[in-house]
């Protein structure tokens, strides 16, 4: 499975903020928390450059939204399926009203984000792992992975692994479990959104956290549920992120793998991964895999997965053994 491309909610509303221009800006940020303004004001300072077709993206996203909620407004949520149903179609319509929906609910939690890192996980560290997953699960991924990196490191693999099990939590044990916290923190906001945790979220943080946490965590969890362990790992790292490699680290693989497997997972790779890897081949090296993929024909989608699979586990190798590095958690560079 890919990992994930999609842009955050935040980036759309920094974008948002700055194609308004200042005034418009400036009343909006108004009529939020603020909570909210510090946050989106930090995420404005950091977004230098909003492309022209980013920037359409999201007016029209926008307009939908409104619109949607005007729909709403006049005759309920079926109303408003039906109207958008026959405007823009079924797919576009289920796509808006999800995107309305998740707008209107709000996250549990939300008087954590403020709180420093080691401050929150010195405040939950004492309470029972799978309580300490839920929290961290209903954080943003950079807070989850610095409050991770920042409990007792023999309680790290533990939370790690109730996260990324965890389904479903019941509003009435959430809305306690925050009114106990919230009281540690002179806060209190009652929220009812049940859904948290799962192996996606661990990714999500430990592609944030250092190395030597996620070395940790990896290393219980091989102990402790070794098919858990896996099936976090090739998420972990997929084929199409060799593109994040540096062309040293490229070649390094390359040397390691089999041209047939080579091959075989090009033919289900995009033209980026593809020309990634013929600029880190020798000309001569590059024309026979060309020819080799164009005299191949049809292949199996699971045949390609499984040559996919098979290079990402010597690049998992290679960068476990210190000879590549893939960057993570803001303190690794790439290196051969």
């Amino acid at each position: 499975m890919a990992r994930e491309k999609r842009v955050t909610g935040m980036k759309k509303i920094a974008a948002l903020l700055i194609s308004l221009g200042p005034e418009l800006s400036a009343k909006v940020l108004k009529l939020l928390p603020d909570d909210d303004i510090e946050i989106i004001s930090a995420e404005v300072a950091n977004t230098t450059l909003v492309e022209a077709g980013f920037r359409e993206q999201v007016l029209d996203e926008m307009m939908q939204m409104y619109e949607a909620k005007g729909y709403m407004l006049e005759g309920g949520v079926r109303y408003a399926r039906e109207v958008l149903d026959r405007a823009v179609g079924p797919a576009k319509s289920a796509e808006i009203m999800r995107k309305l929906t998740e707008a209107n609910a709000v996250k549990p939690f939300r008087f954590a984000k403020k709180v420093e890192p080691r401050q929150l996980a010195g405040v939950i560290s004492e309470e029972h792992p799978q309580t300490i997953a839920l929290i961290i699960s209903y954080l943003e991924s950079d807070q989850a992975a610095a409050v991770l990196s920042q409990l007792p490191p023999e309680l790290r693999p533990y939370v790690a692994r109730r996260i990324a099990t965890m389904e479903r939590v019941s509003p009435e044990v959430l809305a306690e479990l925050e009114t106990v916290l919230a009281s540690k923190f002179d806060s209190f906001s009652n929220y009812d959104f049940a859904v948290a945790g799962g192996i996606k979220s661990l990714v999500n943080i430990l592609n944030r956290v250092d190395r030597a946490t996620e070395k940790m965590i990896f290393e219980q969890l091989d102990r402790d549920d070794p098919p858990l362990a896996e099936e976090i790992r090739k998420r972990l790292f997929v084929f199409e992120d060799v593109i994040m490699l540096d062309d040293g680290a490229i070649q390094r693989v390359i040397r390691e793998i089999d041209s047939k497997d080579l091959a075989l997972a090009l033919k289900g790779a995009g033209a980026e991964v593809s020309q990634r890897i013929y600029k880190n081949m020798s000309k001569r090296a590059a024309e026979m895999l060309r020819e080799d993929l164009e005299f191949m024909g049809p292949i199996r989608l699971r045949d390609v997965e499984e040559a996919q699979a098979r290079i990402v586990a010597v690049i998992r190798k290679l960068d476990e053994a210190g000879e590549i590095v893939i960057a993570r958690g803001g303190e690794d560079a790439i290196i051969v």
